[in-house]
Formats: structure tokens, sequence, C-alpha cells
């Protein structure tokens, strides 16, 4: 898992896992490119460990990437989940983990991609926005989806009222779209996620 805040989405990640709700699944390492990451606190007492890794370690993004991936596949990580790390991962990073990283983002993608989603859905008066898991590629929010949920935008919303009630369903799609997507059963054709069933 790659943080870079609170760890939210990671809690809720934790605690599906706890739950026996991830089957084939469990979370062996946590990574932040910030120290200061709350997120790390959570998986320490949960005994995962956890691992600070700066931009500062590398000269450049390139390197930042290759790094990491490679840290990753030293402690034997296959499958890699992104929640609120605020990082545009590159190509030498995508590859090391091909059709195997996830992240989730708070809009009905491709619609608003990028920082501010909430913001950018009150500011274009949409009816309604949401929540997306999708794998990364390297090109910013723009993977195969995977699961989405909308959220009604209502008239009086600020973003923080928008933000806590898309950041409610994030926590509740995130870990069922990982145990989909580690149950096995799909393909990627295009820009497409192809199920052979769909059970929900």
């Amino acid at each position: 898992m790659l943080i870079s805040g609170r760890g939210s989405n990671l809690a809720a990640i934790m605690r599906a896992a706890s739950e026996g709700r991830l089957p084939g699944g469990r979370l062996d390492l946590v990574v932040s490119n910030r120290a200061e990451a709350g997120g790390l606190a959570l998986a320490r007492e949960a005994g995962i460990e956890t691992l600070v890794l700066s931009q500062r370690a590398a000269p450049s993004r390139e390197a930042y990437d290759s790094l990491l991936a490679e840290t990753l596949r030293a402690r034997g990580i296959g499958f890699v989940c992104l929640a609120g790390f605020m990082r545009l991962l590159g190509p030498a990073f995508c590859a090391a983990f091909p059709d195997a990283i996830l992240n989730i983002h708070p809009s009905l993608l491709p619609a608003f991609p990028g920082l501010d989603a909430q913001r950018q859905a009150l500011e274009h008066g949409v009816g309604v926005s949401g929540a997306t898991v999708h794998f990364v590629t390297p090109e910013l929010d723009a993977g195969p989806i995977v699961m989405q949920r909308a959220v009604e935008v209502r008239d009086h919303d600020d973003v923080a009222s928008l933000s806590a009630r898309i950041l409610a369903v994030e926590h509740e799609i995130y870990p069922a779209a990982i145990a989909r997507v580690l149950a096995g059963g799909w393909r990627i054709d295009g820009r497409r996620v192809r199920w052979e069933s769909r059970a929900d």
C-alpha cells in the first residue's frame, strides 16, 4: 500500500482484511513518501511493516519510481494499492507491476481527474459525482475502471460535505474492488476491464 496522508482508505482495507473480506490477499507493507503521514501509525499499530521513501531519496522522478519498484519487489510485493499517494507513477513503476496496481479517485472518472476533484465537480455544477477504483497507468487517472459508485451532489454542498460523502463510499468500494481483482476472472481489453461473470 502506498500512502501520503492520514490513511482512511488504508484503515478500511485493513478492516476488510481482518474481517476476511480480502481472500487471497494480505497487507504486507505500507510505504509513504512523507514521514508525517498519519497512515504509518495505523499500520504500525496493526503490526504491518512500514517504510518511508522520500522523493529526496532519488535524483529524479524516474529514478524514484525505479527505486520504489525495486524496494517493493525486494520484499516480494506483487500487487500494489494506492491510497492517497500524491505522486504520479511513471512507466518504470507501472512496467514493474503490469495490471497489478489499483488506485481510488474521488470522482466518476473520466470526469474530474487530478487534484481537487470534489471542487471541480462543484464548480462544474454536476448533479452526480462519486468514486472510481481503476488500474494505474502512467497517464493521470486514466487506467481501466474496476468499480464506480455515484454520489449525489446536493444544492447545499461545499467541498467538505461532498468530500465526506464520497470518502464514505470510497471506504466501501475500494476493499470490494480489491477483493474482486484478487479473485481473478477478468482481463483488460483496451480501456475496459472484462469480467468472466458478474455477481453484482
